[in-house]
């Protein structure tokens, strides 16, 4: 009999480990051809290994292999005597003495994965990801992605969050509307989450403060370059608030702290996305009936839309805050209650409005939260106020009925967050796999 104990001990060197080496040291390690220059008796051949790129350097009378046994994409291992040079990725190169095939590819690529950009549509881009996404640049995106992920929840669980996990299949939508997914569930009508909402509300009754980053479902009919058919939301929610602003100044301080991250752990991403991290020492917050105001006069703009912010409206506001009070952060609060959900708090000092907000970046809204009601009759009220039939969510309405505390919470679009950081124009350009209304592939 054979037994296993789950030590997994590396094979060979990781790119942290060959920095470490002085020079002339022997090394051996593996990875994908990313790139090969052949001259002859010279050559270079890049590998993609796991998190970079090493360069190492063909000699034919030191190399017991031919430059023509590998083609790029093939996947090897190598051994070598490494050599400093500040020129190179990671300031260090190796140069090769042997080299083992683990696989070759079937046919070549049809496109330059190690182009430094590829020079295609967005269309054509992610219509082949299993490939395009092995384009450094491409990769470091979704590196990128995961540490905007990693900051996040490094900040909640330093706070005292619960992570939860909550169900995508579900008896009723937490926005309403018609951007629903319908499902045939064994016979009776289910749906896709549009959101956590119910779910994380309740466990603010059990745990206080929760937070879920997962797939969110919105069925709307749109091909923009703002809108997904599946993202991924980074939800929140805390309970005893003394208002809303609890919630803005949970969120800063998330933002904060996944920026820090980023400089800590992702500065090789930063660079190839050459990417400048924004500013957020501090966050103006405004409401929304002054900012309309404020933008009208601004940019001689009439107010067309008086109960939400139109995508031209939210590019001017982060205009005009960035030009006139150097931040590219904004958030907008009080949203008229035609424009929210039925479970915002209305503003007691003016019903017309609720305690709720935006959070827009580089001229785009990222984030949407607010004070939620936490009183079972006020909560009823403006149900049936809305048009909807409270026997309808008797199980969500349990948590107001037995007892909550004062809370709130939001949801980011991580796409969105992650696309505005690197000057997007496309939030495909932050989807790994996007989904809009004519893409089920790849």
């Amino acid at each position: 009999m054979e037994y296993v104990t789950g030590s997994c001990q590396p094979k060979d060197m990781e790119v942290s480990d060959l920095m470490l080496l002085e020079d002339g040291a022997q090394a051996k390690t593996h990875g994908m051809v990313y790139s090969i220059k052949d001259m002859g008796d010279f050559g270079f051949v890049t590998l993609r290994k796991r998190n970079a790129l090493v360069q190492c350097v063909y000699e034919k009378e030191n190399s017991n292999f031919e430059l023509s046994d590998i083609t790029t994409e093939a996947s090897i291992e190598v051994t070598g005597t490494v050599k400093k040079d500040d020129r190179a990725p990671n300031g260090f190169e190796i140069h090769l003495v042997d080299l083992k095939v683990l696989s070759m590819p079937k046919e070549q690529t049809p496109v330059n994965l190690s182009k430094r950009k590829l020079g295609m549509t967005l269309e054509t881009k992610v219509s082949m990801r299993p490939l395009t996404l092995r384009n450094n640049r491409e990769r470091a995106v979704f590196k990128l992605q995961e540490g905007v992920v990693k900051g996040f929840r490094e900040y909640f669980e330093k706070e005292g969050y619960t992570e939860i996990r909550t169900p995508k299949i579900v008896a009723n939508g937490a926005e309403g509307g018609a951007n629903i997914f319908k499902l045939d569930y064994f016979g009776k009508k289910a749906y896709l989450a549009q959101s956590p909402q119910f779910y994380k509300q309740t466990l603010v009754g059990v745990f206080e403060k929760v937070f879920e980053i997962g797939p969110v479902f919105r069925a709307e009919k749109h091909n923009t370059a703002r809108h997904l058919n599946e993202y991924i939301g980074v939800d929140m929610e805390m309970g005893f608030i003394d208002s809303f602003v609890d919630i803005i100044e949970a969120e800063t301080g998330a933002l904060k702290h996944m920026f820090e991250v980023l400089k800590r752990d992702y500065d090789r991403e930063l660079k190839i996305l050459n990417i400048t991290l924004p500013n957020i020492d501090k966050i103006p917050m405004v409401k929304f009936k002054d900012v309309k105001e404020m933008v009208a006069a601004e940019y001689n703009r009439k107010i067309k839309d008086p109960y939400d912010l139109e995508p031209e409206e939210e590019q001017l506001i982060s205009k005009l805050f960035a030009e006139k009070y150097g931040s590219e952060f904004v958030f907008v609060t009080h949203y008229p209650v035609k424009k929210r959900p039925f479970y915002a708090m209305d503003d007691p000092e003016d019903p017309k409005y609720t305690l709720s907000f935006d959070l827009l970046f580089r001229g785009m809204e990222i984030t949407t939260g607010g004070q939620r009601i936490h009183d079972y009759d006020t909560q009823v009220a403006k149900m049936i106020s809305k048009g909807l039939d409270p026997a309808d969510f008797e199980t969500y309405l349990m948590i107001h009925k037995y007892g909550m505390p004062p809370h709130g919470g939001l949801g980011m679009g991580l796409e969105r967050l992650c696309m505005k950081l690197m000057d997007g124009v496309n939030v495909r350009e932050a989807s790994m796999f996007p989904r809009d209304m004519s893409r089920l592939v790849p």
